[in-house]
C-alpha cells in the first residue's frame, strides 16, 4: 500500500498545506470519513490566498498562487463535505456564485433538497403527530422550487444546462406539475449522460404506458434496455418484463439488480416459489442487502411461514433497525401472528423514515381493513396511488374497503382501475363481478366471472359463482358445466370437502336424473353418500328414485317388446 508507505508519508510532509488538504479531502472523501472529510474542507477553503510557505513552516517554490478555477474547485469541495453531512443550506450558501457546471448542479440539488426536507417537515407539523399524515393529503410544498425555476430557465434558454443540471430541471418540473416540459427535461439528461439512472427511472413514472415509452425519441444506448425492462415491469407488464430481463441477465449474469427485478416480476405473476428462490439467492450471495426485502417478507406472508417470516425479521435488525424495509418486515410478521395493531406501528415507523415508501402504505391500508378501521384504510390507499397510480394492490384495497362499506358502485370504480392494470388477474375480476351480483346486475356479474375463469382462477371462486348464477337464471345445462368444472378442478387440488362440493353433485344428480342419464346420476349419488353430510338422506331419496324410474323405464320397454 503506497500510501501508507515512509516514501508517501515523505512526500505527503513536502507538500503544502494546500495541496494536502485537497489530497486529504479526497482521501477522506472516498473513505467515507465525512466529518473529517468536512473539516479539512473548512481548513482548505480558509487558508489565506497566496500564503507565502514558508510562513506555513513549508519550502517555498511548491504550490503557485491558486487560480480563480482552483479556488472555485476548493468551493466545490467544501459544498461536498457540508452536503455529505445533510447540511444542504450551508452547501448552497458556499457555492453562489460558483461557475462549474458541477457546483451550480451542486447547489441546485442542496437547495432542492433543503426545501424537500422543509416540506416533510411542515407535513409533520400540519399532522401534530411527529408521523406520517394520517388524515387528509398534505397541503404543503416546496417554498424553494419558484427560485430554482426562476434559475434553471435562464440558464436553459442560454443554453448552458449540461445533462446533470437538465436532471434538475427535469425535478423541478415534475414537482410543479409540468410532466410534459420535464419529460423533454430527462430526455436531454440521458441523451448527454446515459448512466443517469435516476432519470430513467423518473421517466418512467412520468410516462406510465407502454404507448407513452413508445413515443419517447430515447439515444441508441446499452441502458435502454434496462429502462425498457424497468417501464415494462412498473406498468405491470410482467411476463414482458421477465423476458427482457432475462435476456439482460445473459450479459449481466451478476448483477443483483437484475436478478431482484425478474423476483419482483415473479412475485407480481404470482409464481411465489421461484420469486422465493429468487430473493434467497440474492440473500445468499449478498446476506446484508435489504432492497426490496420486504417483497420477500410478502411472499412468506402469503406462503404463510411463519418461522422464516421471523427469521428474517430477526435478521434484518441485526443489519439495520431503522430502515423502511426492516419495518416493513417486521409489520408482516406480526399481521400474519394477528397482532394488527403492533403492525400498524411497524408500518407507521417505515413512513417516518421514508413517507413515500410506497409498500407501507399500501400494507398499512391492509391492517386497518382487518382492524375495521375504514377511514384509515382509505387514506392509507389513497395515499399509496398518490405515489404511485399504477399500484393495483392499492386500487384493489380501496375497493374492498367500500365493499365493506356497502357503497357498491364506488367499489366498482377502484375494481376496473384494478382489473385495467391487472387484466390477466381472477382476483380482480371476481371482485367487480362480486359487486355487480350485489346490484343484481347478473349478466355483468356472469361475464366478470367468465373473465376470472379463463384467468385461471386458482381459487375456483368464478366457477362456483357461474354455476349458481345459470342456476338462478334457469340455465341448468350452463349450470351443469362449471359444476363439472368445478369438481374437476377442486379434485386435481384435493380440496372436496365442503358444502359447495355437496351442493354442486346434488344439483348434478338431479340435472342428469332429470336427463335420463341414470347411471351419471347414480355415479353423482354415490360420491355424495362417500362424503356424508346432510345431503346424505337427500343422495338416498334420489337414489330410490333413479332406481324406481329405472324399473318403469324396464317394465315399459319388457311391455313393448
Amino acid at each position: 500500500d503506497t500510501e501508507s508507505s515512509p516514501f508517501a508519508r515523505t512526500v505527503e510532509w513536502l507538500m503544502t498545506p494546500r495541496k494536502e488538504l485537497r489530497n486529504a479531502v479526497r482521501l477522506l472523501s472516498q473513505r467515507g470519513l465525512r466529518v473529517s472529510s468536512k473539516w479539512a474542507a473548512e481548513q482548505l477553503v480558509g487558508l489565506a490566498h497566496g500564503q507565502d510557505d514558508e510562513e506555513m513552516g513549508m519550502p517555498s517554490g511548491h504550490d503557485p498562487l491558486t487560480s480563480e478555477a482552483q479556488e472555485d474547485e476548493d468551493r466545490v469541495l467544501l459544498a461536498k463535505a457540508y452536503f455529505d453531512v445533510n447540511e444542504f443550506k450551508r452547501a448552497a450558501h458556499t457555492l453562489r456564485g460558483t461557475r462549474s457546471q458541477c457546483g451550480r448542479f451542486l447547489r441546485w440539488y442542496s437547495l432542492f433538497l433543503a426545501g424537500e426536507r422543509r416540506k416533510n417537515e411542515e407535513a409533520q407539523e400540519e399532522n401534530g403527530t411527529g408521523g406520517p399524515p394520517t388524515v387528509s393529503k398534505s397541503r404543503v410544498c416546496n417554498q424553494l422550487l419558484p427560485q430554482l425555476q426562476a434559475e434553471l430557465q435562464a440558464e436553459a434558454d442560454s443554453k448552458r444546462l449540461d445533462s446533470f443540471a437538465h436532471y434538475m430541471q427535469a425535478l423541478v418540473l415534475r414537482e410543479l406539475q409540468q410532466p410534459e416540459k420535464a419529460t423533454q427535461a430527462l430526455l436531454q439528461a440521458v441523451s448527454g449522460f446515459p448512466c443517469l439512472w435516476a432519470a430513467w427511472t423518473t421517466l418512467a413514472a412520468l410516462n406510465p404506458n407502454e404507448e407513452d415509452v413508445a413515443k419517447l425519441q430515447l439515444p441508441n444506448h446499452w441502458v435502454c434496455d434496462f429502462f425498457r425492462a424497468h417501464a415494462a415491469l412498473e406498468a405491470q407488464q410482467n411476463s414482458r418484463a421477465i423476458e427482457l430481463y432475462e435476456t439482460l441477465l445473459l450479459k449481466w449474469p451478476n448483477s443483483a439488480y437484475v436478478r431482484s427485478q425478474l423476483a419482483i416480476a415473479r412475485y407480481n405473476l404470482r409464481e411465489f416459489d421461484e420469486a422465493q428462490a429468487g430473493f434467497e439467492s440474492l440473500l445468499q450471495h449478498d446476506p446484508y442487502r435489504l432492497d426490496q426485502v420486504d417483497t420477500y417478507s410478502n411472499i412468506l406472508y402469503v406462503k404463510e411461514q411463519k418461522r422464516a417470516l421471523s427469521s428474517l425479521a430477526h435478521t434484518c435488525v441485526s443489519i439495520d433497525k431503522y430502515r423502511p424495509e426492516t419495518c416493513c418486515v417486521i409489520g408482516n410478521y406480526y399481521s400474519l401472528k394477528g397482532a394488527h395493531e403492533k403492525a400498524v406501528t411497524y408500518f407507521r415507523r417505515a413512513l417516518k423514515l421514508d413517507r413515500d415508501f410506497l409498500s407501507a402504505w399500501t400494507l398499512m391500508g391492509h391492517e386497518y381493513v382487518e382492524l375495521k378501521n375504514t377511514a384509515a384504510a382509505v387514506d392509507a390507499y389513497r395515499h399509496a396511488v398518490d405515489i404511485n397510480a399504477k399500484d393495483y394492490r392499492a386500487w384493489y384495497g380501496l375497493g374492498q374497503t367500500y365493499e365493506i362499506l356497502q357503497m357498491m358502485y364506488y367499489a366498482l370504480f377502484y375494481y376496473r382501475k384494478a382489473t385495467s392494470l391487472r387484466p390477466y388477474d381472477a382476483r380482480m375480476w371476481c371482485a367487480m363481478a362480486g359487486c355487480y351480483k350485489q346490484l343484481a346486475h347478473k349478466q355483468e356479474a356472469i361475464q366478470c366471472y367468465q373473465r376470472a375463469e379463463k384467468n385461471d382462477d386458482r381459487e375456483g371462486i368464478a366457477l362456483q359463482e357461474l354455476a349458481k348464477l345459470f342456476c338462478d337464471e334457469g340455465d341448468k345445462k350452463q349450470a351443469a358445466h362449471y359444476y363439472k368444472e368445478m369438481l374437476k378442478q377442486r379434485e386435481l387440488h384435493g380440496e372436496m370437502a365442503g358444502q359447495e362440493t355437496q351442493d354442486a353433485l346434488l344439483f348434478l344428480a338431479d340435472f342428469c336424473k332429470s336427463n335420463g342419464e341414470f347411471n351419471e346420476a347414480q355415479h353423482y349419488c354415490s360420491r355424495l353418500l362417500d362424503l356424508g353430510g346432510p345431503e346424505k338422506e337427500e343422495a338416498k331419496a334420489l337414489l330410490r328414485d333413479i332406481r324406481s324410474t329405472q324399473q318403469q323405464f324396464s317394465s315399459q320397454s319388457a311391455s313393448h317388446g
